[in-house]
């Protein structure tokens, strides 16, 4: 019991700590030319999907470079771009 009493400090200075961290804190991804949301948001929306999905889309940057964009389905029913992964076409 005592080394619960003895714990409890701290867990609770490590529940403060985490809960400061979220992925709100990270900075917003640009679009750039060839995401689904460069120039605003498609004109269809993902109506069949569910809020939450994830859709993933690629294309080749002006430099030739594959990139990789995930998206999230938000309630209004447009997309959050969240992730984004610039690399070679055929990796080495």
């Amino acid at each position: 019991m005592t080394t619960m009493k003895a714990l409890l400090p701290a867990a609770l200075l490590t529940g403060v700590l985490l809960a400061g961290c979220s992925s709100a804190d990270s900075p917003a991804l640009d679009p750039i030319p060839g995401s689904i949301t460069y120039g605003g948001q498609p004109r269809t929306k993902l109506t069949k999907s569910p809020v939450g999905s994830a859709v993933h889309h690629q294309f080749y940057n002006g430099t030739g470079q594959r990139v990789e964009e995930t998206y999230i389905l938000q309630p209004d029913r447009s997309l959050k771009l969240v992730r984004r992964v610039v690399g070679p076409d055929f990796p080495d």
